[in-house]
């Protein structure tokens, strides 16, 4: 994949970076891809030149599982294995997820493709962090942490803090005003769809063993009595020869709840989706419910990524929309209390739901972010084209309202005076400061924000804070996130957020030739 010098500086390497620079991490993993021309695990420039050389990593770089081997063997990067085993280690890979280098490095020495030194250090900045962690102190019951047993797994404190992550990811799209049911008026509920009453779809991959599982069906019948139909034997719904059930079971309950979405056979490691819209006859399950059903319908949708639904958004009959994501083993629980209003949602939605016809106009291969020429570019700092819900979006049981009660009018950002010295003038290149010529540590804004809960309920409100840079800086993003802050506001009272805006990090913007500048 070709990725241009402004994306990696832009977006790419953001996140890294600042697991490296800010969080501190002991380990950096590289990827089984290339990028532009070049697979990670072989790439001095990003292994010793970026992530060590100027991220300072304090730790170790290991390749992702078996990614070694596919350079050699899919990627055909090198013309033997042992030419592939001394590139990765030259580069900056310290530890193999895999066989490959216990197979090849000796070889690899032995043909003088590698020196002793390369392997000694790649062992030190491995060892380094095993020493750190304390595993040649002696005795491990002896250690701080070698007391450690099965007692301490599945404590309550762990059980409610995952009751707590599930009820907190919860994200409202949509509400009518059907939300929250009432157990005196929706006595019974009828609870439809193929994840109504799922278990391990809840955890999504890459999970331990789960304490004990609450499935949505399980979750809601300790409120309300129930009355069950799957209507799809799975996912993928082949097939609506049960839907007349469904249908029947709607139109005798107080209100319905359809369970609806995707799991690990649909969206995966593994497994790419094709498109955006719900599996199979998915919604025509959603549609014909909706239509049969006494009372309010509300669909809840189980996914890691977004799915359109415009047809529900636009639909009277579906009342209420809910996204859970994969909400892990108290999962039911958690929409349980938020379908009935023991918890007020506050989720926001972590990336933007585009509409199917976005699909066609991304081409898998294409990583820019910026739009050109018929390509809408990605993400909601550069696409903007239709939604079906917008990136941040997240609805509430009560009502906020956000002021500005303190702030800055202006800062003054001092150039090197050293760059004049040396006629340096680049520094200005289109009105924008270079980053790197100015005192950052000076360039702080502090923000207070009021938050009013102006409703009748308490809840929690998440304060997205974004920068929109000048429209005159043609290549910057249209405007980008910098802060959030959840904050509990009770009814009718108000919270004030302090932020620290800081210039150089916040509010600058990366040019076309990848340099971060302040407009």
């Amino acid at each position: 994949m070709q990725v241009s010098k402004q994306d990696l500086a832009d977006t790419y390497n953001v996140p890294f970076k600042a697991c490296v620079v800010e969080g501190k991490v002991a380990s950096v993993m590289c990827s089984y891809n290339q990028v532009n021309g070049k697979p990670t695990c072989a790439d001095p420039d990003l292994l010793k030149g970026t992530i060590r050389g100027q991220w300072h990593l304090n730790g170790y770089i290991v390749s992702d599982c078996d990614s070694v081997g596919v350079m050699y063997d899919t990627q055909h990067f090198t013309v033997t294995p042992e030419e592939s085993a001394a590139a990765t280690i030259k580069a900056g890979l310290d530890l193999d997820c895999g066989p490959f280098l216990a197979i090849y490095t000796d070889l690899a020495i032995r043909r003088g493709l590698l020196t002793v030194t390369d392997v000694d250090m790649a062992l030190a900045n491995t060892i380094t962090v095993q020493m750190r962690l304390g595993m040649f102190d002696g005795e491990p019951s002896a250690q701080p942490y070698g007391h450690l047993g099965p007692r301490h797994v599945c404590t309550p404190n762990h059980k409610q803090l995952a009751l707590e992550a599930a009820r907190q990811g919860i994200v409202l799209l949509k509400n009518s005003g059907s939300l929250p049911l009432s157990t005196s008026r929706h006595r019974t509920v009828a609870v439809i769809g193929p994840n109504s009453d799922v278990t391990e779809t809840m955890i999504g991959n890459y999970a331990g063993v789960a304490c004990d599982y609450t499935s949505p069906l399980k979750g809601i019948s300790r409120y309300v009595r129930t009355v069950h139909q799957a209507g799809c034997s799975n996912v993928a719904c082949k097939a609506n020869n049960l839907f007349g059930f469904a249908e029947v079971a709607a139109r005798h309950a107080d209100a319905t709840v359809l369970i609806m979405g995707l799991d690990q056979s649909i969206e995966a490691e593994f497994k790419d989706r094709t498109g955006l819209l719900l599996p199979g006859y998915q919604q025509e399950l959603v549609t014909r419910v909706a239509q049969a059903s006494k009372g309010p319908t509300i669909l809840v949708l189980m996914s890691g990524g977004p799915i359109d639904v415009s047809f529900a958004k636009y639909d009277r009959r579906v009342s209420a929309i809910l996204w859970a994501g994969y909400p892990g083993q108290a999962g039911g629980t958690a929409i349980a209390d938020v379908l009935f209003g023991t918890t007020n949602p506050g989720g926001k939605l972590p990336m933007t739901w585009y509409p199917q016809s976005y699909v066609a106009k991304v081409p898998m291969t294409n990583m820019g972010m910026r739009p050109s020429r018929g390509y809408p570019g990605r993400t909601y700092r550069f696409y903007k084209g239709p939604v079906v819900f917008p990136f941040g979006h997240g609805l509430s049981y009560t009502n906020f309202k956000q002021s500005l009660a303190l702030a800055p009018t202006d800062l003054s950002v001092l150039i090197n005076t050293n760059l004049f010295a040396t006629k340096n003038y680049s520094t200005l290149s289109s009105n924008a400061i270079r980053v790197k010529h100015t005192n950052c540590d000076s360039l702080s804004l502090p923000l207070h924000i009021d938050v009013e809960n102006i409703g009748n309920m308490d809840g929690t409100h998440t304060l997205l804070l974004f920068s929109e840079p000048p429209a005159s800086v043609k290549w910057s993003p249209n405007k980008q996130l910098i802060s959030f802050h959840r904050v509990h506001v009770v009814a009718g009272s108000k919270q004030r957020v302090k932020i620290d805006v800081h210039a150089c990090k916040h509010l600058s913007v990366v040019d076309e030739f990848g340099i971060r500048r302040i407009p």
